[in-house]
């Protein structure tokens, strides 16, 4: 395996295949604490020059890592497809997925022979153009009490969070939300409170929306799932199970999960759920995780986030977003390094297989404007993005960031001419919310009609 080259008449020679993956990496802020990214444009370059060299064959034969995350991909790849494309070079992977002539059938069938790690190397040689194109090819749909995904369609969850988990509050947020033909992703709340009252308390609020309303949607509350599996097992009417996953066994361990507790969280939601499925879990992930609790094991975050996809692909889920701007500057110092992380993980996600969804979020304390966060979001939109957030004015009042407003979701999808998922659809045609083009109507906006 070739791990050096020459450019410009200076020789670059790289470690191995981590110190490699990381050099190669778009510059962020996270590589660049741990002391693992390119020290100059030109090494950058030239570790690229050295990865599109190598191939798909070789990166399976040296894992940059052995764990319960590695073996979890490792039983996903299948073999024959991998077989036909071993001999490939991360660049000659690169050039057949940009191709025209290859359709989006015949990429989805190819995700199926690929490793995380494939998949993050093939990222790394991408322009933001390419991680656009290819991700909008990549279609992936699903279904819990409904579907999501579908071409055509852009969801949203409604995110009504509260600081005090004030149910009149939660409720009229909701109704807000509702009122602008948001929430056919879902209804989900991160709770203040992380027990298994108060999961049970809201999950019985949101419930009761859903089953008053007639909405078809799906709710779900974003405390620890091993809180939200005993609500369930005492209950709760709840629609899938949350939990945020990371790309190392040890930064996993650190959010109390194992693969076994989320094997045992599948089939109970399974079992005992409100919704239909097959898909029934939702997993939030985002990239500088393993990184800020100093368990990323010497790995770029690029690549652990594209681990974090092909772990969470084992359990079938119904959502997936990242949240790569929710850590700080630490991990993604500005607009430009958010920007491109987003477009990274959208596309790492898609090429796994995943339903992914998107929160181009920031806070504060990052040097990061509006205006960024919106290219972000129309951008990913372009690339096909199957939600987003929606947030009352784009500030979350009890996690203190900023993401998609309600009014931000509307715009969107009246800008690439996309509707909400099918029977979301016809139900806010039939609340006077939408039209029968997708438009606002003179209605919307107006929570009261919940009342």
């Amino acid at each position: 395996m070739k791990l050096k080259t020459v450019l410009s008449g200076r020789v670059y020679k790289f470690r191995d295949l981590r110190d490699l993956f990381a050099k190669a990496n778009e510059e962020k802020s996270g590589d660049m604490f741990l002391g693992i990214g390119a020290l100059s444009v030109s090494e950058r370059i030239a570790a690229r020059i050295v990865l599109s060299e190598i191939t798909l064959g070789e990166i399976r034969a040296n894992p940059l890592t052995m764990d319960n995350v590695t073996a979890v991909i490792e039983a996903g790849i299948n073999a024959r497809i991998f077989g036909e494309m071993s001999g490939w070079t991360v660049g000659e992977l690169r050039d057949w997925l940009l191709d025209h002539r290859t359709t989006p059938q015949m990429a989805r069938k190819a995700s199926q022979g690929l490793s995380s790690e494939m998949i993050a190397a093939v990222t790394k040689l991408m322009t933001a153009m390419d991680l656009v194109y290819a991700a909008r090819k990549l279609r992936v749909w699903a279904t819990c009490a409904t579907c999501v995904g579908l071409p055509g369609t852009l969801s949203f969850r409604i995110q009504p969070n509260h600081p005090a988990d004030d149910i009149p509050g939660i409720l009229a947020s909701t109704a807000e939300g509702l009122s602008y033909a948001s929430g056919d992703a879902c209804i989900g709340i991160n709770p203040v409170e992380d027990n298994v009252y108060n999961t049970k308390t809201l999950l019985e609020a949101t419930w009761n929306v859903i089953q008053k309303w007639k909405i078809p949607t799906q709710n779900v509350v974003l405390s620890h799932i091993t809180t939200q599996m005993e609500a369930v097992r005492e209950g709760a009417p709840a629609c899938m199970l949350f939990q945020s996953v990371a790309g190392t066994e040890s930064t996993n361990e650190a959010f109390g999960v194992t693969e076994k507790i989320l094997g045992e969280a599948h089939e109970l939601i399974s079992k005992y759920g409100m919704a239909k499925g097959p898909n029934l879990m939702y997993f939030e992930t985002g990239q500088g995780s393993e990184q800020s609790l100093e368990l990323n094991d010497g790995i770029d975050m690029v690549t652990l986030e594209a681990r974090t996809y092909g772990f969470a692909k084992k359990y079938s889920p119904f959502m997936v977003n990242n949240v790569s701007g929710f850590i700080g500057p630490e991990t993604l110092y500005d607009g430009r390094q958010i920007i491109r992380a987003s477009l990274e993980d959208h596309f790492m996600g898609k090429l796994t297989g995943l339903p992914m969804g998107m929160a181009p979020c920031y806070t504060n304390h990052t040097k990061i404007e509006q205006d960024d966060q919106e290219v972000a979001t129309m951008l990913l939109t372009m690339s096909g993005a199957n939600y987003f957030m929606g947030i009352p004015a784009g500030d979350d009042v009890m996690l203190a960031y900023q993401d998609t407003s309600y009014h931000d979701d509307a715009t969107l999808r009246e800008l690439m001419s996309l509707k909400p998922a099918p029977e979301f659809f016809r139900w806010a045609v039939e609340m006077g919310v939408l039209d029968e083009n997708g438009r606002l109507t003179d209605r919307a906006g107006d929570a009261s009609m919940f009342a």
